[in-house]
């Protein structure tokens, strides 16, 4: 290939809507416009059709991840307009050899997606000999969202085979640079595209790193420095969101209005008003932590107030979660400190020592373990497991970067009704 072809999947339900960011893809420097497999589930060979009557010199790619019926489903997509179609590279060989057969009668190209194969390596070169056009290094939006690599699996194959290679899953500017220095032929981009404000400007973006890729920087963050990164970015409806509507403490407020924490939780029980253990949990806390604090149900007696506050400040901590009440506020708003509590109350209690730290708790309603990530904004706050935090960090930037693209869709004129086509997705 003379250069570099950048492949725009669009990954989304309403037709309309992938033809308005197809169009805006292509004018950006995409070359290729996928129907991705949501797409064609949802609107079956009509997406094909309607992206070639609407793009009628553009090149289509039909990501039908053909399982069976090689011929049938090739046929099908070839003629409701694809130059592209795309196979499971685990099916069968006689689903393969089928494909490749119908794909030289109707003329178009396969593409073998090797997303979920055991050996990928010897598959590539298999799928070779088996007559495939182009093999895909795809690493599919579930496996990304618990840190597998698309471009690890690219450079185990890139220099075992001779036909082109495309790599697809997470892309955005800095890695479809990466694939460039390894030999990507074909670049393959969703989200960080078809879910932009700005699509337009997104394709260029990714065009201009596949035109002069630079090479990358090191990784240098920690798995929890890149978890804390991902979470400070989004908010806590799209983590709320990320978690199918749950892990909220209900009843929380931010005292001090427009803050944000987020940070592995140090957990606290003391019984109402015994202020000793949460003052002692910051003294043994790392800096970034949270403190998520069971006052044993009370709101008629603080915990917490300005002193405590000034010494989590001073040891580094990323914020206060009580279920139960706080004092001193004017004190703490001034220092702009992330406290979210059930309620403000003068009164103190006494340092009596019951209670226990780092044991699991229940927090509004919520067990809360030591080590689970915590996360609070002026929508309140959310506990993600801690096993899950990475996943959850990425599923919600990818609701964020959803929202951000029906927000563009509704400031242009839409609704929300409308972009989400809720009469046709109401339960029947």
């Amino acid at each position: 290939m003379e250069k570099i072809v950048l492949q725009v999947a669009l990954d989304l339900l309403e037709l309309n809507r992938a033809v308005q960011i197809a169009r805006e893809a292509l004018t950006g420097g995409a070359d290729w416009i996928e129907a991705g497999t949501p797409l064609i589930k949802s609107e079956g060979m009509r997406a094909i059709r309607t992206l070639r009557e609407q793009f009628p010199d553009a090149v289509i790619v039909a990501d039908m991840k053909v399982a069976d019926t090689g011929t049938l489903e090739v046929e099908m997509a070839a003629k409701a307009g694809a130059n592209i179609v795309c196979i499971l590279a685990d099916a069968d060989d006689a689903v393969i050899a089928e494909a490749v057969r119908a794909g030289r009668l109707y003329g178009v190209k396969l593409m073998a997606d090797l997303i979920n194969v055991e050996d990928p390596v010897g598959r590539a070169r298999q799928l070779e000999t088996l007559g495939v056009d182009i093999i895909a290094a795809h690493v599919g939006i579930d496996q990304q969202m618990i840190g597998k690599d698309s471009l690890d699996l690219l450079q185990m194959i890139r220099k075992e085979i001779h036909i082109p290679v495309a790599v697809a899953g997470g892309l955005d500017p800095v890695t479809s640079g990466e694939a460039a220095n390894i030999g990507a032929d074909i670049v393959i981009v969703g989200g960080w595209i078809a879910r932009s404000a700005d699509v337009e400007g997104s394709a260029r973006q990714i065009r201009t790193s596949l035109d002069s890729p630079t090479p990358a920087a090191p990784e240098k963050k920690s798995r929890d420095e890149e978890i804390r990164s991902l979470l400070i970015q989004v908010s806590t409806p799209n983590i709320s969101d990320a978690m199918h509507r749950k892990g909220a403490l209900p009843g929380l407020v931010s005292l001090c209005g427009n803050v944000k924490m987020a940070g592995r939780a140090v957990t606290v029980w003391t019984i109402a008003g015994d202020w000793a253990k949460p003052v002692e949990a910051i003294d043994g806390a790392a800096p970034g932590s949270v403190l998520v604090i069971n006052n044993d149900g009370g709101v008629h007696v603080a915990p917490w107030g300005e002193l405590a506050t000034l010494s989590c400040l001073q040891r580094g901590i990323a914020g206060v979660v009580i279920d139960g009440a706080a004092r001193d506020i004017d004190d703490i708003r001034a220092m702009k400190f992330p406290l979210f509590a059930r309620a403000v109350v003068p009164n103190a209690g006494e340092p009596k020592g019951y209670g226990e730290i780092n044991t699991e708790i229940q927090c509004c309603g919520q067990s809360v373990r030591p080590g689970d990530w915590i996360v609070g904004d002026e929508s309140g706050v959310v506990a993600i497991p801690g096993e899950r935090g990475y996943e959850v960090a990425r599923r919600a930037l990818e609701v964020k970067k959803t929202e951000a693209r029906i927000r563009e869709e509704i400031r242009r004129g839409s609704t929300l009704s409308t972009v989400a086509d809720l009469i046709k997705w109401e339960k029947k």
